[in-house]
């Protein structure tokens, strides 16, 4: 009777066990399991996709460009070098920068005057990861020398919108520059994919220049022609101003980083 009543058990255990096995196979949960589970935790891996991927750089501010905490304008131009994108417009260049990466689009940002060469049916922007791609025009300043381009997101994949960086835009930097401070400018080169910098300091954050009919950027330094469109960084990679001219006495005008701003929220409607 003994080894009877092991075998019952037996019987009864390996009865169970099969029952819940047929219950995970069939995936039938008891009433009472099905209360508890509402209470756990919700499964920690997930599928993941490339967008996901993107997006989530972009929101936690990862395609930022880099930012020194101390000045070096070697090390500050190799962070920056990559936010700028050269404008191809037939016989005609100049150059842009990527102002910001969207969920929906990469965002340029360009002089007014950059843009009175640009036609659709042949112009197109010049990455310097080497991507081409078309672009449309957001909005054109009628105050500033400033205008704005849109390059919709499925012209890349998402792995090449993440090796892209946009450029640090921070207000609160501009108004704390001095006289003497040092800065330097970035523009497209001649040949495609040539990338032109040269050093110079400030002078005047807001200097009247008749040209422009606006008050401007004023520094002692270089630019060439085709950087126009290009920016102006401080010594820490901080983008203060977009190159708009220069002159042979190594006078440089560019528009102040208040002015882009102000462009984008009304191109924008923000």
């Amino acid at each position: 009777m003994k080894y009877g009543k092991n075998k019952i058990t037996y019987v009864f255990i390996l009865m169970c066990s099969i029952g819940i096995l047929l219950c995970q196979c069939l995936n039938v949960i008891p009433a009472e399991a099905r209360e508890q589970s509402a209470y756990l935790p919700p499964h920690l891996i997930q599928s993941v996709t490339e967008q996901d991927v993107y997006e989530g750089m972009a929101s936690l501010g990862m395609l930022e460009c880099p930012i020194l905490e101390e000045p070096d304008i070697g090390q500050a131009y190799e962070n920056v070098w990559t936010c700028v994108v050269r404008l191809n417009m037939g016989n005609a260049y100049g150059s842009g920068l990527i102002w910001d990466l969207t969920p929906e689009a990469v965002i340029i940002v360009t002089n007014a005057h950059v843009l009175e060469y640009w036609q659709d049916s042949i112009s197109f922007v010049h990455f310097p990861q080497g991507y081409y791609t078309d672009a449309e025009i957001m909005g054109i300043s009628e105050q500033y020398d400033v205008g704005f381009l849109r390059v919709g997101n499925e012209n890349f994949r998402y792995e090449e919108l993440e090796s892209l960086r946009h450029v640090c835009a921070d207000e609160a930097v501009y108004d704390s520059l001095r006289q003497g401070d040092s800065m330097f400018c970035v523009g497209a080169g001649p040949a495609v994919g040539a990338v032109e910098c040269y050093e110079g300091t400030v002078q005047e954050t807001w200097r009247y220049i008749a040209e422009f009919e606006n008050d401007m950027l004023y520094c002692y330094g270089f630019a060439k022609a085709g950087m126009s469109g290009g920016g102006v960084f401080d010594g820490c990679g901080h983008l203060i101003g977009m190159l708009s001219g220069g002159t042979s006495q190594n006078e440089t005008a560019s528009v102040p980083l208040p002015s882009l701003i102000a462009v984008y929220n009304e191109v924008t409607g923000s």
